[in-house]
Formats: C-alpha cells, structure tokens, sequence
C-alpha cells in the first residue's frame, strides 16, 4: 500500500464520517490489523470513541475483524475506502438500468452500508411518496420487484449471516463471531409480505424487519458493468454502432455464467447471438456473421472465434480488451504530456517491443537528438524502461546492448499511483475553496432557509425580493465563481477515476490471468 492510497483513504473518510472515524481508518491502514486497545494507544482516543468509530467502519463494509490470540483484531479495507470515489457512478448506473426506484435503493445502502430488504423498501418507498402529487403514493410492491431485479443480477447482495448453533454453557463464546456467505445464500432474496404504501410523514412506528436478511450493495457486479460499457465504447469508437452493439448483446448475455475474474466469457453461437440482438437492429444472418468475422480478425482481437458449431462459436477476450484499454490510456497520457512525437515512439516501443535507439530514430524518422531527449525524458518518468544485454560477463558499456521497452503493467501501476496522487489533490484544493468562502457558503444558507419559510406562509413578493438582496451582487458572483470551480473539481475527479478503474481493471486480470 503506498502513501497516496493511504492520504486519499484518509481524505475520503473525513469527507464522508469525520475526523474521529479517519483516525481510526489511518491507523489501521498504516499499521495493519490491532486489537482495540492497540487502536486506542495509537489514536490517543477514548476507547468508547473508538469503539462507535470501528462500528461505522464495520457496519459501511470498510473494516474487518477476526478472532486473534483470545481476542480480535481490526483490519482496515483499503480497496474498499477507494471504491467511495465510485459511489457516484453506481448510482448512476442503477438509475439508467432500473430506473428511479433502482437509483434510490442503491443511495440507501450505500448511504447506510447494510440495511434488511424491508427497511430499503419502506424508505424507498416513502421517498418516492414525497416527489409525487398529492393523493398518489408509490406501493411496496413496485419496489420490491425492482429491489428482487436488482439482487437477481448481483447488484445487491446478502451480507454474511452469523451461523446458527447450539450453545452449551460449558462451552464460552468465542470473542468474535465468524460470518459466513454461501454463493448459493449470497442473492438469495427473503420472502417477505410488505404491504402497504409510501407515506409522506416518517411515522413513528416500529419496522419489524428481517434481522439476519440485511442486504449490501455488490461493488463486483457494477464494476463489470463499468468494464462492459468501456468495451463496447471502444469498439463502437474502432468500428462502428452495430458492431459495439453485437459486443454489448454477447456481454449481456454472458454477464451471469462469465465469473468476475474469468479472462474471455463463455463461448455463443452465433445462431444465440442473432436470437439475442435487441429488436431495434434488424440484420440478416450473414450481415451478422460478417460483422463477427470482422471482429474476430481485428488485431485488437476483443472477439474471438472458439469453434465452428451453431453458425460458429464466439468469446468476448475480456483479458485482451482490457489490456488494449490499458495501453491507450498510456498512450494518450504520454501524448498530453510530451508530445504527438513522443507518443510515436511510445507506441513504436508497444508494436517492436525491443529495440535501441539507432533503431527508434530510423523506424520513428526522428533525428538522433530529438530521439535521445525524447526516450531520457519518458525513461525518467518511468513510462519507457531501459533492458541491458551484455556480450561478457564484465557487462562493460562499449560490448552492451541497451534495448528500450515498455513494461505496461509497470507504467500502469506507476500511472495508478500518479491518479491516486491527483484525485487527492483535487479533494484538497475542493475542500480549501469550501473552507476559503465557509461565511458566504453559510449566509446563502441562511437566506434560503429563510426564503423557503417565507414562500411556505404565503409571502409577499416585496418581502421575498428584501430578503433575496440580503446577498450583494459581488457576493452572488463569487458564489457562482465557488460553484462553478467545485462542479469542474467534481467533473475531474470523476474523470480520473475512469482512469483509475480502467488500469485496476488491467492490473487485476494481469495477476488473476492462469
């Protein structure tokens, strides 16, 4: 674990639960797995403070615990931590699939952490009750189904249950319980009879919930998702829409049976893909075998052929497309940062794979200077590496062949690092143009809640105007320069973590590859 994964876990669990909760997280992230009175000693906190720290942390599936030499130990999820900057597009992408009601069941668990299924749903419920006109309510039942659809293709899943057993006296407890998940528990959704309708006021009755049937949202499957939406925007943007269209319907189809560590999916026919196509592309057969011929014999190979039954069978090369990517992330990083010509050479290193640099300067038609300058400037930042092969053992320079090259899995990780550094830094520049305008932030404030109460009792438009010229002009404008710096903040880190997801993604299949 580096020192930017570790600064950008801390900024993100004081942004979202506070200073008390990222000092616990900090601690254990720097010193691994410790018991509580470890924690406490490192922290200098109160020990019930730590206590209701470690239960956010648990309870928002951020830390561990095990038992350990009579006691337990806390270990902190790094991954995790980071998978917070990812919230956004998972709430994004539940509301583009299931709609509304999908978006707001994943707010609620990633808001809570852990919730059982009649809570999500009585909240859900009463939330989409209050948007709506007077007189209609949203039923449980509607957001139960979707909340079904939902675990059924593994966006929410099961948290892990306590194991029920008998307990004899004679026998103490253990310090910790083991939890336990079984696959076939896992999106196994409870039976439950919820009837009724949203309400526009929070009652104060009791939820009689289902206690060991709490539900978690599965980062797993969106993360697919995400790597789905980035395969079919490649080939859509190599090829064209019918293409990337046919890639999308092979992943739909394959996104249950094909295991998330898995480096192809499961082989189709093409007669399965032509049945599976959506309706709005009406292709003949043979169009669609060509298109498929076509993919196959594409050097990126993103499609593969695995045989000639059913009209021929076809894989989508999941590890191969996300090395493909990988490397155009690189690629397009060295090109921002040194130039169209200097991204010529990267990729010339990508496609020879080896070679010295005489041989760039003929291949590359760059003359000898420009060519040394350009391969010292991307070796010193780590995106070209240098391979010596001597002739003698004495590994003298003047009988030494020097190969430049292009470690991808080392320039990701190096690439990886950097975006964690970034991300950081633009959590800190947001958080010191909040801090810098904190008054003016806090009289808008004032004066909305103000106007809303107001506007509420049926308030004169004189009066409101008094009110709303409480904020000067020269104040309106820098709440809208603050505003439009934190969105463009906003839009970046988001921008970046596309990055960060596509070179994890790559990262990953490269260590999980048989």
């Amino acid at each position: 674990m580096t020192q930017a994964e570790i600064k950008l876990c801390s900024l993100l669990l004081h942004e979202h639960f506070g200073e008390i909760v990222e000092k616990i997280g900090t601690q254990l992230l720097r010193a691994g797995g410790q018991a509580l009175r470890g924690i406490a000693g490192g922290t200098g906190l109160l020990l019930d403070q730590v206590k209701k720290a470690l239960c956010v942390l648990i309870q928002h599936n951020l830390a561990t615990f095990r038992p350990r030499r009579g006691g337990v130990e806390y270990e902190a999820q790094c991954g995790r931590i980071l998978r917070i900057l990812r919230y956004p597009r998972y709430i994004y992408t539940a509301k583009t699939l299931y709609g509304d009601t999908g978006e707001l069941i994943v707010e609620e668990l990633l808001l809570n952490g852990q919730l059982t299924m009649s809570a999500v749903v009585r909240k859900v419920a009463d939330r989409l009750t209050e948007t709506m006109e007077d007189g209609k309510t949203m039923d449980y039942a509607d957001v139960s189904s979707t909340f079904v659809r939902l675990v059924d293709t593994h966006f929410v899943q099961r948290c892990p249950l306590v194991p029920e057993g008998p307990q004899s006296p004679e026998v103490p407890p253990p310090p910790a319980p083991t939890l336990l998940s079984s696959d076939k528990d896992m999106y196994t959704v409870p039976r439950l009879s919820l009837v009724g309708k949203g309400k526009r006021r929070r009652s104060c009755e009791e939820e009689d919930g289902e206690p060991r049937a709490k539900k978690q949202k599965q980062e797993g499957e969106s993360s697919e998702h995400f790597r789905d939406q980035a395969i079919v925007s490649a080939v859509a943007n190599r090829m064209d829409q019918t293409s990337s269209e046919i890639v999308r319907t092979m992943l739909r189809m394959s996104e249950v049976t094909t295991s998330s560590g898995a480096p192809y999916t499961q082989p189709l026919s093409s007669n399965e893909i032509f049945r599976s196509l959506p309706a709005g592309y009406n292709i003949v057969k043979q169009v669609l075998d060509q298109y498929l011929a076509l993919l196959a014999d594409d050097p990126l190979e993103f499609v593969g052929k695995s045989g000639d039954s059913g009209g021929g069978m076809y894989t989508v090369n999941l590890h191969k497309a996300l090395v493909s990517l990988a490397t155009a992330t690189l690629e397009s990083v060295v090109e921002e940062r040194f130039g169209s010509r200097c991204a010529r050479i990267f990729r010339l290193l990508l496609r020879k794979k080896h070679l010295e640099q005489k041989q760039v300067e003929d291949f590359a038609m760059i003359p000898a200077k420009e060519a040394k300058e350009m391969l010292y400037k991307m070796l010193s930042e780590s995106f070209v590496s240098l391979q010596e092969i001597p002739k003698t053992p004495d590994h003298a320079p003047s009988r030494t062949f020097y190969l430049y090259t292009v470690n991808v899995p080392a320039a990701a990780r190096m690439l990886l690092h950097r975006c964690y550094k970034s991300v950081a830094n633009l959590m800190e520049r947001r958080q010191f143009e909040t801090k810098e305008n904190k008054r003016l932030l806090e009289k808008s404030q004032r004066v909305e809640a103000i106007l809303a109460s107001m506007q509420a009792t049926g308030a004169e438009p004189a009066q409101l105007q008094e009110i709303e010229e409480m904020i000067t002009a020269p104040e309106r404008q820098q709440l809208e320069t603050l505003k439009r710096n934190v969105n463009k903040i906003d839009a970046s880190e988001n921008q970046v973590d596309e990055t960060i997801f596509v070179l994890e993604s790559f990262i990953e299949s490269t260590v999980k590859r048989p």
